[in-house]
């Protein structure tokens, strides 16, 4: 889909736990967050209700997919699988493995270029960009 200048945006809050392998400083570490994703999606036009989509069609699709995948759970890179299995033994802990080191950058791109095309496939709309919070005051983005 090309750029649209139709959009709307729904913001899915989640808890989960992530470590980034070879940080520099106390990241390196088994930590958790509250994260927030910001979805923001287009339509070369309007539904017959006026919008691009309603909210809760985001709601129930994506936010199903961040609460069945990362919702209270371990997010590790998959290169980390033997902290993962340590995790996951020790403690039942759900993990997540993401083809890259879980950094809000890596994450945000994961949901743009992967998840969202294959959950979105079907509706007559596309994810255009991702904001991901991490914390409060500090984002990334990825954006088409």
């Amino acid at each position: 889909m090309t750029k649209h200048p139709l959009t709307c945006t729904r913001r899915i809050e989640f808890d989960a736990a992530h470590r980034v392998m070879e940080h520099e400083s106390k990241c390196k570490h088994l930590h958790g967050h509250r994260y927030a994703v910001e979805a923001t999606f287009a339509a070369s036009k309007l539904d017959k209700l006026g919008r691009v989509v309603d909210f809760g069609v985001i709601k129930n699709v994506l936010g199903k997919w961040i609460d069945d995948n990362w919702d209270h759970t371990t997010i590790l890179f998959d290169k980390d699988k033997a902290l993962g299995k340590v995790i996951a033994d020790k403690t039942g802990q759900k993990i997540f493995y993401l083809p890259a080191n879980p950094t809000a950058e890596k994450m945000a791109e994961y949901l743009l270029h992967e998840i969202c095309p294959k959950l979105f496939k079907r509706h007559a709309i596309a994810c255009t960009h991702i904001r991901l919070y991490e914390t409060p005051n500090c984002y990334a983005e990825a954006s088409f």
